[in-house]
């Protein structure tokens, strides 16, 4: 498939879940959110299914991509994690976060969703974990489990995801409040890297 053809689907299902939910996701919305027809969205993908998996993996990916981190000092890996989680590139995506609390609201009821977004909470558990660990081994961080931090951190993460969407609670409270209990239990302090 057409990168530039698989990429305007994406787009599209993304402004039809924010305007009608999963419920209301059809082909023919998507269409016409698109300059495709109908039949050319299910020549690409045969069921909405197969369509919103796809519309996850790009998800995971672009997510994988804002993790990925040249630094090698685990105080800047943990800033750039929360960067990437709590200052989005692209704040104005058409209301990203109500087109993913809609799948998640699917999650119960698909497995293939469950799958997708429980392989998108192992990536983020084994970032922070891996951060939290060599954190710990280079001296930057006090004595922690790095298992019980990244869930924490997950947690913390799923739950402000929520708070927005469904409260307009402004990500940067949930950041600042996490940041706070991760000084209590890691001695980090966002900045701390910066030797002035």
């Amino acid at each position: 498939m057409e990168s530039e053809t698989k990429s305007e689907i994406i787009d599209a299902t993304n402004r039809v879940l924010c305007e009608h939910g999963y419920a209301g996701l059809t082909m023919r919305k998507i269409a016409d959110e698109s300059s495709l027809t109908t039949a050319a969205i299910h020549y690409h993908f045969d069921t909405k299914e197969e369509l919103l998996n796809a519309f996850l993996d790009d998800l995971i990916e672009r997510f994988k991509t804002e993790l990925a981190s040249e630094a090698s000092d685990p105080r800047e890996r943990l800033t750039a994690f929360l960067d990437a989680v709590f200052t989005p590139t692209n704040p104005d995506a058409d209301g990203f976060p109500v087109a993913i609390m809609e799948l998640k609201a699917q999650a119960p009821f698909q497995g293939l969703f469950r799958e997708r977004f429980l392989d998108l909470d192992d990536m983020m558990r084994e970032a922070v974990a891996e951060i939290v660990a060599d954190g710990i081994d280079n001296g930057h961080f006090e004595e922690a489990d790095p298992n019980d931090v990244a869930r924490l951190v997950t947690t913390t993460i799923n739950g402000s995801h929520v708070r927005q969407v469904a409260l307009g609670e402004p990500l940067d409270e949930t950041r600042h409040l996490l940041e706070n209990t991760l000084e209590l239990h890691l001695g980090w302090r966002p900045g701390s890297e910066v030797v002035a």
